[in-house]
């Protein structure tokens, strides 16, 4: 026992010395360490990497955490082929990874391009290609570098655009997808920029930029203009911090009757069909009503995100007017008979 003891010591002392000799990449290092260990321990994971400061910086910290735990992971690249040179760029990322001994892919988008709502149908791109790979590769952690200042631009975003307790507190430290079980892990959401910066410079002396963190058409650029603004009048983004917090301790009270709900109401059939029982519209909450139905429809469509909340609103109400026999949202067959819901696949393969 002292034998092996000694000797993880000893890869310690070695790891230490050869990665984080610099005390500002080791004191991240060591509140990342304690983030990933709590979720993921030793087992394998997948990790997305775009190029850019925030994913470098997080290929390099688990790259140091695998080493001391004996894991295992995989970068993975996208090339949403959204740009001209997004081919050229997931190279030029694969070869950085490369030349660091960071196990990579590159996941190529072979269907159709979107030309509108770019910056939400190039996530919807990403996710369902790591979820994808994720599930071939029997993994499931799916490590993403979402920082502190992603977590306020998306609290303003979703506030701006109405949303409701479950979209303000979305990007929280763990999340499982609805679709697939894989877990989203997000160790650096307490981490600022600039410290994801100092360690891709220091590292890789190498980071991507996006070209649309600059275009004011998308409203996350704006954003984080505003909040730049705000900054300088006084917002305190630390009770910008707490207030979330609040939020997801609430988000998750509710999710919790959400699950006693699907499990009450709802049978899974072996065709990834649903079955939901209409006396759960007499009997639960509007908002556990709500949130069970977009998981039914999100399971059965294999969706990442769930359908849009007005959508899934106008939906509702059909279901529970009286001459309701069947509609459609979101990829997935909703029909109405003896006071049984069936939510099936539009679309089978």
């Amino acid at each position: 026992m002292k034998k092996k003891n000694s000797t993880v010591q000893l890869r310690k002392a070695s790891l230490y010395n050869k990665y984080l000799k610099d005390p500002k990449i080791r004191k991240i290092y060591l509140t990342f360490r304690k983030k990933l260990f709590k979720r993921i321990n030793n087992e394998s994971f997948c990790i997305g990497v775009s190029g850019g400061p925030d994913s470098l910086a997080l290929a390099f910290l688990c790259k140091v955490f695998a080493k001391e735990y004996n894991s295992n992971f995989t970068a993975l690249i996208v090339d949403h082929k959204l740009r001209k040179e997004s081919g050229i760029e997931a190279k030029q990322v694969r070869k950085i990874l490369t030349r660091n001994k960071i196990k990579n892919r590159i996941l190529t988008w072979n269907g159709k391009i979107p030309n509108k709502n770019i910056q939400f149908n190039a996530r919807k791109i990403r996710y369902s290609l790591f979820l994808k790979v994720c599930k071939k590769l029997n993994v499931e952690n799916l490590v993403l570098a979402h920082q502190e200042g992603d977590l306020i631009e998306n609290f303003f975003i979703r506030l701006f655009r109405g949303s409701g307790l479950k979209g303000l507190s979305s990007l929280n430290e763990k999340r499982k997808s609805s679709n697939k079980g894989i877990s989203l892990i997000r160790p650096l959401i307490n981490v600022g920029k600039n410290e994801l910066v100092y360690i891709s410079k220091k590292i890789f002396q190498f980071y991507l930029i996006d070209p649309s963190n600059f275009k004011e058409n998308f409203l996350r650029t704006r954003i984080r203009k505003y909040l730049n603004n705000f900054k300088s009048d006084g917002l305190d983004i630390n009770k910008v911090k707490l207030t979330l917090n609040n939020l997801q301790i609430a988000n998750e009270a509710i999710d919790f009757y959400k699950e006693k709900s699907i499990k009450k109401y709802t049978r899974h059939l072996k065709n990834s069909s649903y079955l939901v029982r209409c006396s759960m519209f007499n009997f639960e909450s509007e908002e556990v009503i709500f949130r069970t139905i977009g998981d039914i429809i999100t399971k059965v469509s294999n969706n990442y995100y769930p359908p849009r909340g007005k959508n899934l609103q106008s939906l509702i109400t059909k279901i529970q007017s009286k001459n309701f026999k069947k509609s459609t949202l979101g990829g997935c067959i909703i029909e109405k008979s003896h006071n049984i819901l069936i939510l099936r696949k539009e679309f089978d393969s």
